[in-house]
């Protein structure tokens, strides 16, 4: 495997990045708009419910479907990355918008109430008390979908886009271990240190919830 990566680490480079900003860009993306999406599955109750349907149709859509799919709906050419892009974006926000809207029903009654009475109004209540504290679970689903891209990038290399996943298929096709093995390593190195990140994140930015565990 050293032969190989010193033969190929060029190519090796190329694919990692484009796995990186492929699975991650999707993440930023997604995350953004499940925010407000979510927020409206809590402030107004009757669409709770059909937005939980609607994120898991979405998100048991298979992904080489969807790849395959998504060219004919936007237009764009079957090995254009913007198709993967759309698809790990439409998953992401499949599974955070729940996420979003069961962090913020987590936050207890009273707390809200409390922030009302202090004078906060909707937008900073939610700003300042609802979202901070509806963060650990937020940040869960989301250390979830950024896996969950990561390892789904690589599917795209079935139609030609796909990051380290163009390893697995050179592998395969050439009987060729070394490159499967350095992709299914540096996928899981990614994966592993994207969560990482995530978690030191969240240790951040919300540092009572260690109190907490420690008193526990």
């Amino acid at each position: 495997m050293t032969t190989y990566l010193s033969n190929n680490w060029e190519t090796v480079l190329t694919a990692l990045r484009q796995h990186i900003w492929l699975a991650l860009l999707p993440v930023v993306v997604g995350f953004v708009l499940a925010l407000p999406i979510g927020y409206l599955g809590v402030r107004f109750p009757w669409l709770y419910h059909p937005l939980v349907n609607t994120c898991g149709v979405l998100y048991s859509i298979p992904s080489l479907a969807l790849f395959v799919f998504l060219p004919v709906v936007l237009g764009t050419k079957i090995l254009s990355p913007l198709n993967i892009v759309v698809a790990l974006t439409i998953y992401t926000v499949a599974l955070l918008a729940r996420t979003v809207a069961d962090g913020l029903r987590s936050v207890d009654p009273l707390v809200v109430q409390s922030a009302t009475a202090m004078g906060y109004r909707r937008t900073r209540r939610l700003v300042d008390v609802e979202l901070p504290v509806a963060l650990p679970v937020i940040l869960a689903g989301l250390r979830v979908a950024t896996v969950a891209n990561i390892s789904l990038v690589s599917i795209g290399a079935l139609i030609g886009v796909g990051g380290l996943g163009q390893l697995f298929t050179r592998g395969f096709q050439l009987f060729y271990v070394e490159p499967i093995l350095v992709g299914v390593i540096l996928s899981v190195l990614l994966a592993g240190a994207a969560d990482l990140v995530i978690v030191l994140i969240q240790r951040l930015v919300t540092p009572w919830t260690r109190f907490q565990g420690g008193s526990a």
